[in-house]
């Protein structure tokens, strides 16, 4: 019995892995429809392969010849998606970095083999980083359920579950890192095991409570400061609910919100009255690449009791921050006044080069993922010049984004896939700012996998190694209940 069962499946194996003869092909004038659409992007030398299917589903089989300057060729023929060996596509991009790829797809279906127009592929000199870090999320609107904090190791197709909340009750957010680097990190818990994890170093996860009584909650949306000395967090007081402006769509709203920094040498919360108005919804703060100021976005505050959303605009600004006190500027610049133009800015991103600074721009609000107006914006930090990203936007919502540690790569959340699901994309960007077209994160084969997982990549960070975080230990620490506290120290808005 186990004999026959083992030819069975040796002539399946041999079935699959066949290749036909591309033959009397009808040669097309158009280029092919792929999933993803890979057509003409520019790609890091380091990225995984770029398996594909044909986008419609009644090709009976895709064939991709992969074709550089020099005559070396990569094939993969399969009835559902190319895919392409990992060591020898590593090789030919090696080979060709700085240059282009061609890429000739033939599909064969009832009436038989079509051969199409064939199409570049860009291989950028600008390597990515070794992976990115995200939160799988059911797409759900007002409760969630299992959810967790993965890597995915970007020069393949290999993912690892950091935590995942099978071990605690509490929703994970909030996953941080010093400019990508995990040895600093921060995770928040929220739920009946509340807590903020802290690492530095790659010493020891200490659980924190993070409210005081000076402060209107707990910290979250962390950024860490370039010396890994503080951490810029906001706190809000947030809430959610369908309404009137589009009643197809939730809305995450603040009701109030105040930004502070951690020092993390002497476990203060460091307090502006400049960034604690009760007038002003203060959130999503970041320090900028010299960290010597502070970017966030800040909106005029809902009179009590109103719910005009729509009128919520936040614009883009900035104070200035001394790291060798821990002390803010005394007054608050805006840099982008998103209000005049009836828009809203959220997730200023500054690039680590110091050149750029990402946000996205949508109507209304600050919390832009069910915003399917939302897009991708680049500012020159030099000029004070905005635009859209055009190259990488789409009709679709463009949310959280940032930064590669070499400033060349963005990586951001977008739902135009299907309109409903955010999953990672990534776009180049040159010294001059440049944009080039995006792509999806690689998937094996990517219509299977994201067919068959029904789950929302959330804040996608990079990270320039492995985590190397214990999700067992971690969950231990969790379930303990204890907590560090922190202190807190005010200061006047002239004290700078």
């Amino acid at each position: 019995m186990k004999k026959i069962l083992y030819t069975l499946l040796s002539l399946l194996l041999f079935a699959a892995c066949t290749t036909e003869t591309v033959s009397n092909a009808k040669q097309e004038v158009a280029q092919p429809h792929i999933y993803p659409d890979y057509l003409g992007v520019t790609i890091p030398v380091n990225i995984a392969p770029l398996c594909f299917c044909m986008a419609d589903e009644a090709a009976l089989r895709i064939d991709a010849v992969i074709t550089d300057r020099h005559g070396h060729q990569l094939h993969s023929q399969s009835e559902e998606s190319v895919d392409f060996d990992v060591d020898e596509w590593h090789t030919l991009l090696g080979q060709n970095r700085g240059d282009s790829l061609s890429v000739t797809v033939s599909a064969k279906y009832d009436d038989g083999w079509h051969t199409y127009h064939s199409f570049p592929i860009y291989v950028s000199p600008d390597s990515i980083d070794y992976g990115i870090c995200y939160r799988l999320i059911e797409p759900g609107y007002e409760v969630w359920s299992k959810m967790g904090i993965y890597e995915r190791e970007l020069s393949s197709f290999e993912e690892r579950t950091l935590i995942d909340n099978t071990q605690f009750v509490g929703c994970v957010n909030c996953h941080s890192f010093n400019r990508g680097n995990p040895a600093d990190m921060s995770l928040h818990i929220r739920g009946e095991h509340g807590a903020t994890l802290l690492r530095q170093n790659n010493g020891p996860v200490t659980a924190y409570n993070t409210k005081t009584d000076q402060t209107l909650g707990l910290c979250v949306y962390p950024y860490w400061h370039p010396s890994g000395r503080y951490i810029a967090y906001s706190t809000n007081s947030t809430s959610q609910l369908f309404h009137s402006a589009d009643p197809n769509r939730v809305e995450v709203f603040d009701t109030a919100s105040d930004i502070q920094v951690y020092d993390v040498a002497n476990n203060e919360l460091l307090l502006s009255p400049l960034l604690k108005q009760d007038s002003v919804y203060e959130t999503y703060p970041v320090f900028s690449s010299d960290g010597r100021s502070l970017y966030f976005c800040a909106a005029r505050a809902l009179p009590e009791g109103s719910y005009q959303l729509d009128s919520i605009h936040y614009n883009l600004c900035r104070i200035d921050f001394n790291p060798e006190t821990g002390n803010f500027g005394n007054r608050i610049d805006t840099i982008i006044n998103a209000e005049a133009q009836h828009k809203s800015v959220s997730f200023p991103r500054p690039s680590y080069d110091g050149r750029f600074l990402c946000y996205t721009l949508s109507d209304y609000g600050q919390f832009s993922i069910w915003h399917h107006e939302a897009d991708l914006y680049l500012l020159n930090l030099s000029t004070g010049q905005s635009r859209p990203m055009v190259e990488a936007n789409s009709e679709d919502t463009e949310s959280f984004h940032n930064w590669s540690s070499n400033s060349r790569w963005i990586v951001f959340s977008s739902r135009r896939d299907d309109g409903l699901f955010t999953r990672p994309y990534f776009c180049h960007v040159d010294a001059k700012g440049s944009v080039s077209k995006a792509f999806m994160l690689p998937q094996r084969n990517p219509r299977r996998f994201y067919r068959e997982r029904f789950l929302s990549f959330n804040v996608p960070d990079f990270i320039i190694a492995p985590t190397r975080f214990d999700g067992r230990k971690a969950s231990r620490i969790i379930n303990d209940k204890s907590r560090k506290n922190f202190g807190v120290r005010k200061e006047s808005a002239a004290s700078f």
